[in-house]
């Protein structure tokens, strides 16, 4: 079994449900346990900031799936979700997965990126993964998960709050 670490998010509907849900068929997988899940989050948008404010949270699983068939997993599960899919990068979505931490993998190929490029920089990845993984270490900068928070969250254009029960 390998340990991996997923970051999900949605700015389209029920964006709390559009997680349970992306959650629900991630544990239906045989190869798959969800192991831990993170409090969500409201979170500002980045890059694209004319868009609805997104939920976040992050998922532990123990897979037997490689790197690459776990990527196609997930790719399923959007797709399942989220018939039309995001209009362009960036943009609004029901549903995105992306593997943040595969075991201490470093990877890199024209599909698929690990540990995922641009999650030290992003408080929306490294707030939940650290509720679920404080002492995951990023396996190309040598640096717990909570050092990468820290180091991030003096950026004050990355809101993060508790998602609220009722939201």
């Amino acid at each position: 079994m390998f340990t991996a670490y997923i970051s999900i998010g949605s700015n389209i509907g029920n964006k709390k449900k559009n997680l349970e849900a992306a959650i629900e068929l991630l544990g239906r997988d045989e190869k798959i346990q969800v192991r831990k899940v993170s409090p969500f989050y409201r979170t500002e948008p980045q890059n694209f900031k004319d868009q609805d404010w997104f939920v976040n949270g992050a998922v532990q699983i123990d897979t037997q799936h490689e790197v690459d068939e776990l990527l196609t997993v997930l790719k399923t599960i959007e797709r399942d979700l989220d018939k039309a899919g995001k209009s362009f990068r960036w943009g609004p979505r029901i549903i995105d997965l992306d593997i943040v931490y595969y075991e201490d993998l470093v990877l890199e190929t024209g599909q698929l990126t690990v540990p995922h490029p641009r999650m030290h920089e992003r408080c929306f990845v490294l707030r939940p993964l650290c509720d679920i993984g404080p002492s995951t270490i990023h396996p190309v900068l040598k640096m717990k998960s909570t050092a990468l928070l820290k180091s991030v969250e003096k950026d004050k254009n990355q809101t993060v709050l508790p998602l609220k029960e009722e939201e």
